[in-house]
This record gives C-alpha cells, sequence and structure tokens, in this order.
C-alpha cells in the first residue's frame, strides 16, 4: 500500500514513512492509494470477534508487509491491555434504536486512546529498528495530548512536545499532562486557542530544515494511522447491531474531523453504514458549510466541551479530497484561499457527493445541559458534555428503522463543572482521576509565536527535562 498526499505534490509515500511523517512534505494530508474492501460474509464474521482480532484484520492491508503480522498482533494486543473493560469498546441503550458507543475505558478515560496506544507502540518500534530518534509534536483541544503523553511517556526514542491552548481545557484534561513525570515529555501552554496551536504544528512541519533536524513526527489525527485505527470501532458497534445484515447511522461530536473520517474510511472498506452525522457545539463550521457550500472561520467560542472548540478541522481536507476525484491541485488552492483570507467556497458536485453521506447538526450551551440532564432522568445514563452534543444531534434526525449510534468520546468525570450544571451537583471523578488533582503540575506557558515556540523545542529534544512552572 503506497499513500498520496491531498495536495498532489509530494512523491507516494510507504505506511511507515507516512506514520513517521504524519504530514506530507508539501502541506498535504496522506491517503491511501486505494482502499481494500471486505465482503459482506467477512463483515459478517466480524460479529463477537475479540477487540484485537478485528483491529488487526482491519489495519493489516494498509500496513501490507511493512510490519510482519505477528509483531502487529503482539503491539495490539498490548495497547489495549490496559483498558477497563473486555469488550473495549462496548455498547449502553439510551433509547429505542438509539446507543452510545463508549470509548472512554482506556488509560486517559477517552477515545483518544485507542489509536494513541497503538500508534505510540508502532513509531516507537519503527524508531527503534532503524536506530532513530524522534522529536513528536502535536496540538491538542484536550484529550489528545493526554492519551499522547500517556503513551509516549517513557519511550526509549522520542520527545514528546504537545502543545494547548491556556485556560481552555477541563482542570483534569490539563493535569492528565502536566502531571507526568517523565523526562521525554514537555506540556506547553500557549497563549491562544487550538487553532493557533495547530496552526505552529503545521508550521513546523512546513519547515523542512526543522523538520529534517529535529525528525518530526505527528501525532495529531492529520497522521493516517490514527484514522486507520479509530476506523475498527466503527466494524465493532455495527456488528453487535446486526451489521452487514443492516445498515448503522453514525453520530460523532467533531472538532477536527478524523474520528468521523474514520467512519467514512469503514465505509468504504464495506462496512454498510446509512448516515455519519457531524455533531457540533456552538463553533459550528461544519454544519454551516454543510448548509451553505461555504467554509468560514469565525471566532473561537469556549464551552463546556472543549475538545470541540475548533475552527480550523484538519481532516475535512481528506473528505474534500475524495469528494473532488481526488484533485489535489484543487485541494491545494482551497486551503491557499483558506490561508489567505479565512474561507474558501465547495463546488457543486463535490458538496452534493458529501451531502449524500453527512448530515451536520449543532447544539448550544443550552441544549448540552438540558441533554445531559434529560439522558440522566429518562436513562440513567450519563453523559459528557462532547457526548451530550452527539445525543442532541441524534435525537434531531429524522425518524430512521436502522440504529443510531452515537460515538461516546469521553467518561463524564472528566468535566465535573458540566455535570454539576446540569445536575445540581459535581459527578466524583473516577480514583485515577481523583489522583490527579493532588499531583504536582509541571508545564511550560508560551507566548503564541511561532519563532519561540520552535526555539523552545529545539533547545530541549532529546536533553534532559529543564525547570518548567510549578504549582
Amino acid at each position: 500500500m503506497k499513500y498520496i498526499s491531498t495536495r498532489g505534490e509530494a512523491k507516494a509515500a510507504s505506511f511507515v514513512e507516512a506514520l513517521l511523517a504524519g504530514l506530507a512534505p508539501d502541506g498535504g494530508l496522506y491517503m491511501p492509494q486505494t482502499y481494500p474492501r471486505f465482503e459482506p460474509a467477512t463483515i459478517a464474521n466480524f460479529a463477537g470477534a475479540p477487540y484485537k482480532d478485528l483491529a488487526a484484520a482491519v489495519s493489516a492491508p494498509f500496513i501490507g508487509d511493512e510490519i510482519e503480522l505477528p509483531a502487529l498482533e503482539e503491539m495490539i494486543a498490548a495497547a489495549y491491555r490496559s483498558f477497563r473493560h473486555p469488550a473495549i469498546a462496548p455498547l449502553a441503550q439510551l433509547d429505542t434504536n438509539l446507543f452510545v458507543l463508549e470509548l472512554f475505558h482506556g488509560p486517559t478515560f477517552a477515545f483518544k486512546d485507542l489509536a494513541m496506544q497503538l500508534l505510540a507502540r508502532l513509531i516507537d518500534k519503527v524508531l527503534g529498528a532503524r536506530g532513530e530518534r524522534a522529536t513528536i509534536i502535536g496540538a491538542t483541544s484536550g484529550d489528545t495530548g493526554a492519551a499522547a503523553v500517556e503513551a509516549f511517556a517513557g519511550l526509549g526514542h522520542a520527545d514528546v512536545f504537545i502543545l494547548y491552548p491556556h485556560g481552555r481545557i477541563s482542570e483534569i484534561q490539563r493535569r492528565q499532562m502536566t502531571t507526568v513525570r517523565a523526562d521525554n515529555v514537555y506540556a506547553i501552554a500557549i497563549e491562544g486557542t487550538f487553532d493557533d496551536a495547530q496552526a505552529r504544528i503545521k508550521a513546523m512541519f512546513n519547515n523542512p530544515a526543522l523538520r529534517e533536524r529535529l525528525n518530526l513526527c505527528g501525532i495529531n489525527s492529520i497522521n493516517f494511522a490514527r484514522i486507520l485505527f479509530q476506523a475498527v470501532y466503527y466494524f465493532t458497534s455495527a456488528g453487535v447491531l446486526g451489521a452487514p445484515a443492516r445498515s448503522i447511522s453514525f453520530v460523532v461530536p467533531t472538532g477536527n474531523f478524523g474520528d468521523i473520517f474514520a467512519g467514512w474510511i469503514a465505509k468504504r472498506l464495506g462496512l454498510p453504514i446509512d448516515r455519519l452525522v457531524i455533531a457540533t457545539n456552538s463553533n459550528d463550521i461544519l454544519k454551516r458549510a454543510l448548509e451553505s457550500g461555504r467554509y468560514s472561520l469565525k471566532n473561537v467560542q469556549p464551552t463546556q466541551s472543549p475538545s470541540m472548540d475548533i475552527q480550523v478541522s484538519s481532516n475535512f481536507e481528506r473528505l474534500l479530497f475524495e469528494a473532488s476525484g481526488r484533485n489535489g491541485e484543487a485541494i491545494d488552492h482551497l486551503m491557499m484561499q483558506l490561508r489567505q483570507s479565512g474561507e474558501f467556497s465547495i463546488e457543486t458536485a463535490p458538496l452534493e457527493k458529501i451531502r449524500a453521506e453527512f448530515d451536520a447538526y449543532s447544539a448550544t450551551e443550552l441544549e448540552t445541559t438540558h441533554e445531559i440532564k434529560r439522558t440522566w432522568q429518562d436513562a440513567g445514563y450519563l453523559l459528557d458534555p462532547h457526548t451530550a452534543v452527539g445525543v442532541s444531534a441524534a435525537r434531531k434526525l429524522p425518524s430512521s428503522k436502522s440504529p443510531v449510534v452515537v460515538l461516546g468520546t469521553a467518561h463524564p468525570g472528566k468535566f465535573p463543572g458540566a455535570i454539576a450544571q446540569a445536575l445540581g451537583a459535581p459527578e466524583p471523578p473516577p480514583e485515577a482521576l481523583a489522583r490527579l488533582l493532588k499531583r504536582e503540575e509541571k508545564f511550560w506557558l508560551l507566548p503564541n509565536d511561532q519563532a519561540e515556540i520552535e526555539h523552545f523545542i529545539r533547545a530541549r529534544s532529546a536533553q534532559p527535562t529543564q525547570t518548567a512552572h510549578e504549582r
């Protein structure tokens, strides 16, 4: 399997090359040249199989012989060994044909663990085999950073630098990054938004000299391996609900568009998905884009669902690439327009292709709070605010005989403020999260300045930890 860039200029890469690079040299995102397709009988046989077996079956065609299957299977088994539920990603029923896919049973209580635990092991193994060391960089709106820190902390072949927006994530999300005492981990608070942090990361990848000097490796969902490993739980949940004999719709709380694009990948692999539903909070750029055909940036509004407080949804570029017939030149032009004017228009043909598969709904802060309360009262089930946005969107769908699965992206214990606002009292966090509140934090506070951030990373990459803000 070879991987091509959405911008059309970079040469085709192998899986390992795409894995380590993250972002293509031309600034685009790597995509597989072709998609394997599972026959209905194969998908039927997936039903009831252990999660680790499906993870190997779904990912192996994209990896080929670059990593031997026994080694891949061993890493997959290790990646999910620490999960708190034997099913890894179990389903819970809220109402007739309405389900939540619980993706928060990993070590950091968020869906990012399902891809990051495996991604870290793959990257570390490849680097070790090459005798190399890499600088892992990433931006987070809350959960990606915690999952990356947990997965990469203490590994021998990488230093990890995570940028997050200062004061714009929950306390527990922050502490999951800032209380880790591994010498190869750096949590960097920047004075700006997630979009600012993401822009700083992309600029570093687009600096060839810096990229080569530090051997940069990206772990955001710009890395196709992240998308690939997230496609697995679409298969596991659909199988439980009767696929391939019946189609399933998925509602996905959406920020950077990676998790829902993984559903699009699963559909290309043969999974019978009816609708893919984008659920956004007040930062509703994707909903507006599907309605009007105009992708137009606005200021980011802080909400109780901070992991979705995003305007530049990077992985939407991947969908535009596919919807435009893989026209790299057209995508490069759109991204240039976005950089220059903060907006672009989607042509009619690709827009209609997107609308044929996707719907989009948004939830206000009041609707999110109401959904947490309603679901608790009606079903005795506690939603985190991100999943509540998804359930609110699911209730707005036209009635259907097909099951609707909302991706449950985080444990409610990570957001006590939102729970207290909805129910009048906070939900006590799980003990593993409660312990974080007693630990000393370590982080670096930097301005939203490209040069200063790059200087910080250059000075510390592959060097011992230095003095940080302590509190």
